[in-house]
C-alpha cells in the first residue's frame, strides 16, 4: 500500500509544502488541477489535500501516514503523532492580546471569569488553566480581532507572524502562548510499519533544507597556489581537491559555502590565483 502524505489544500503553507516535496524529488504528477488525491513521481507515494487544521487528526488516525502542518494545529488537536522535522517556515506565535486601552498588562491582571475569544479553544484553555486562570472561552472561526470591540470578549488569542495586524486593530500583546512553525509529522504505527520509506521522505526533505542558502564553488588553480586557495575557502567540511588531467600542474577545488559569502569569496580567490570559477546552485545535501 502506498505511503500517503497529507498536505494543506490551501492557505499560506500549501504552496511551500508542495514545492518542498517537489524539490525533494516527490513532485506531483498533476499539479495544475489539484484534486483530493494526487500521485507523485515516486511510485510508492501519494498525496492527499485537506484542511491544514484536519491534518493532525488524519495522521493520528492513520488516514494519512505523514503530513505537513503547523505546530499550533498539532497542539490544538492534542493528538499522538511523531514530529519528524521542523521545516523552518510558516513561523508564527499564538498570543494573548487585549485592546490598547485595556488595564490588562500581564497574566496577573486577568481575573477568573474573563471572556476570551479564540480560534484555538483547547490550547487557550490549557494555557490559562496552567496559569491558574478560569476563563470563559468563546470559539470563533475568524475575525478574532474584532471580538473585544463588539462586546463578545475581553481578551483574544490569535496567531500572528509580525504583530502588524494586531497593531492595526489597536490590540496589544500581553503574553505568548506558543511559538509555532511548520512540522513534518508521521503516524506512530505507520512509522513502525513503513519506517524505511518514511525515512527516505524525511532524508529528501532534510536534504533540501540543508541546501538552502548554500552554493557549490568550483575552481581551478596552479598547484603552487593551492595552499593559499584552500585556506581561503571555508566549506562545510573543508574543500575537496583533485588533480586535473592536463599537462600543467592544475588542481581542481570544490567547496560548499554559504550564499552570503560568495561575492567576497570569489573576488578573494581570484586575487589568490584561482581561475575557471563556477558558482553552482545546490538542490539537496544528503
Amino acid at each position: 500500500m502506498k505511503l500517503r502524505i497529507a498536505l494543506p489544500s490551501k492557505g499560506r503553507i500549501s504552496e511551500p509544502a508542495v514545492n518542498l516535496l517537489a524539490k525533494a524529488g516527490i513532485g506531483l504528477k498533476d499539479n495544475t488541477n489539484r484534486k483530493l488525491f494526487s500521485d507523485t513521481y515516486h511510485p510508492d507515494i501519494s498525496v492527499m489535500f485537506t484542511r491544514a487544521a484536519d491534518i493532525p487528526e488524519f495522521v493520528a488516525d492513520g488516514a494519512a501516514d505523514m503530513g505537513i502542518t503547523g505546530l499550533d494545529l498539532i497542539e490544538e488537536k492534542d493528538v499522538n503523532v511523531e514530529i519528524l522535522e521542523d521545516l523552518n517556515f510558516g513561523k508564527a506565535s499564538l498570543v494573548l492580546a487585549v485592546p490598547e486601552e485595556s488595564p490588562i498588562a500581564s497574566l496577573q491582571d486577568i481575573k477568573s471569569g474573563t471572556v476570551v475569544a479564540t480560534e484555538f479553544p483547547n490550547l487557550t484553555n490549557r494555557y490559562l488553566k496552567n496559569n491558574g486562570i478560569d476563563a470563559k472561552i468563546v470559539e470563533l472561526s475568524g475575525s478574532t480581532e474584532i471580538a473585544p470591540f463588539i462586546g463578545v470578549a475581553d481578551i483574544i488569542t490569535d496567531l500572528t507572524s509580525t504583530g502588524t495586524t494586531l497593531k492595526m486593530n489597536h490590540l496589544k500583546i500581553v503574553d505568548t502562548i506558543l511559538n509555532s512553525s511548520i512540522k513534518l509529522i508521521a503516524n506512530p504505527q505507520s512509522y513502525h510499519e513503513k519506517g524505511e520509506i518514511i525515512e527516505e521522505v524525511r532524508t529528501g526533505i532534510r536534504g533540501v533544507m540543508d541546501a538552502e542558502g548554500k552554493k557549490l564553488i568550483m575552481l581551478n588553480v596552479n598547484e603552487n597556489q593551492l595552499d593559499q586557495v584552500t585556506k581561503a575557502m571555508p566549506g562545510m567540511t573543508g574543500p575537496t581537491v583533485s588533480r586535473v588531467l592536463s599537462s600543467d600542474d592544475i588542481m581542481a577545488v570544490h567547496a560548499v559555502v554559504d550564499e552570503h559569502e560568495v561575492f567576497n569569496l570569489v573576488n578573494r580567490l581570484k586575487k589568490l590565483g584561482a581561475r575557471d570559477i563556477l558558482v553552482v546552485p545546490i538542490e539537496r545535501i544528503i
